[in-house]
């Protein structure tokens, strides 16, 4: 009855959109800041992957308990497959950083803002859909099975053509 109680009713497309942007946009601008900090004191790439995993863990426990209406902590599993959309995110980040600097020799820091949160922002909507689509998705078969009629082939005869269908589906499936 407590699992009942706990369980809500997943929320619309639009809704956890909202909720993704609010709590992995807000967790995601405050790493952008946190990376830059960092990356004063030790590589920009090492800064990146250090902040990436710190948010990823606090972002994956607010979608479980808020974005996605699960109302409770994310658990191993989700960990582990939101873990592996953030590598995916910090790949683009990385490589976006490196254009940049491959780009321009010595990029200012707004110029670095900006580049890195229009790929973590490219990122996160492809997240978005991973973690609705697949880490947190509600599976339907769950639910109670539809009930359906089970007639033994070898108790149906042949005498019309209906049955003969029935039969060759049968024998086919």
């Amino acid at each position: 009855m407590e699992t009942a109680q706990r369980q809500q009713a997943a929320p619309g497309a639009l809704t956890a959109f909202t909720r993704f942007v609010l709590c992995g946009g807000g967790v995601g601008l405050a790493s952008s800041f946190a990376v830059v900090a960092l990356a004063s004191w030790m590589p920009w790439v090492l800064a990146n992957a250090l902040i990436t995993t710190v948010s990823t863990l606090l972002a994956t426990e607010l979608h479980a308990r808020f974005t996605f209406g699960a109302g409770r902590h994310a658990t191993w599993r989700q960990h582990a497959q939101s873990a592996g959309s953030a590598a995916a995110a910090y790949a683009v980040t990385c490589v976006a950083m490196c254009v940049l600097h491959q780009l321009v020799e010595a990029p200012g820091a707004m110029v670095e803002q900006v580049v890195y949160l229009s790929a973590s922002a490219l990122a996160g909507i492809a997240r978005f859909a991973v973690l609705r689509l697949v880490v947190f998705a509600r599976h339907l078969a769950q639910t109670a099975p539809t009930a359906r009629a089970v007639i033994p082939c070898s108790s149906m005869g042949r005498a019309s053509k209906a049955a003969d269908s029935v039969v060759m589906l049968c024998r086919t499936a």
